[in-house]
């Protein structure tokens, strides 16, 4: 995922669908100069960790 994405999903009301290593995350902070996200696991808040941006994938929902 590129810094710009990340940061607009960080800062948006709206939760996005986004997975790191196949778990789904929540983005909390975004450091662009280290390509790095601040993320917790939806299914556990204390489990806190900084992973480079690449690991990130946001799954695209498709509405009929």
């Amino acid at each position: 995922m590129n810094a710009q994405r990340a940061k607009e999903i960080a800062s948006s009301p709206v939760m996005a669908n986004v997975l790191c290593e196949g778990t789904p995350v929540y983005i909390q902070h975004v450091d662009a100069q280290n390509e790095t996200a601040r993320i917790y696991p939806l299914h556990d808040r204390q489990a806190e960790r900084e992973v480079p941006l690449y690991t990130l994938q946001e799954q695209i929902q498709y509405t009929e």
